[in-house]
């Protein structure tokens, strides 16, 4: 954990290296997020990350949403995906699980062109996937919605990960 007194110390360069993960592979958050420092706490530190999502292009948006792994796959993860997927038990899955998740990972990509967003901190497999369920019969822009919202969650989540009160 770090310090708000040492983000705000910090180089363009040194928080992108360290926040620019915050956005899964999307580097271009954490470089809009800098140019609003100084940080009064590691709320206001959360609300620019959440806000240079929310004024970002809908190009900008859409490639940030496709940059996330799948749910339960087997691909290699960054390092907070991986965590976060195990904390959900999604490193353990049974055979039949994991060919649920498989399927509703595919059923929703074709259904919505991006892969399925749900911040699975604090969730359990069963959460994800009765998620999963209800949210294949979203409409294309609902579903839009609902990912950057669950996108700012994992914002949240990260950064209060990372950055002490």
């Amino acid at each position: 954990m770090t310090t708000l007194s040492n983000i705000n110390a910090m180089t363009r360069r040194a928080f992108v290296a360290a926040f620019g993960d915050v956005a899964e592979h999307s580097p271009w958050v954490a470089e809009k997020a800098w140019d609003k420092r100084p940080f009064a706490d590691r709320d206001a530190l959360i609300q620019v990350f959440a806000e240079a999502l929310r004024q970002a292009p809908r190009e900008a948006k859409l490639a940030l949403i496709r940059a996330h792994p799948d749910l339960a796959t087997r691909a290699k993860l960054t390092a907070d995906s991986t965590n976060e997927q195990a904390g959900a038990g999604l490193d353990r899955l049974s055979p039949d699980e994991f060919a649920r998740f498989s399927r509703f990972n595919e059923a929703y990509k074709t259904r919505f062109g991006f892969p399925f967003i749900f911040a699975v901190k604090g969730a359990t497999k069963h959460q994800i996937l009765a998620a999963f369920e209800e949210r294949l019969g979203n409409s294309p822009e609902k579903e839009f919605e609902i990912a950057l919202a669950q996108i700012l969650r994992i914002f949240r989540f990260r950064l209060e990960d990372r950055v002490s009160p």
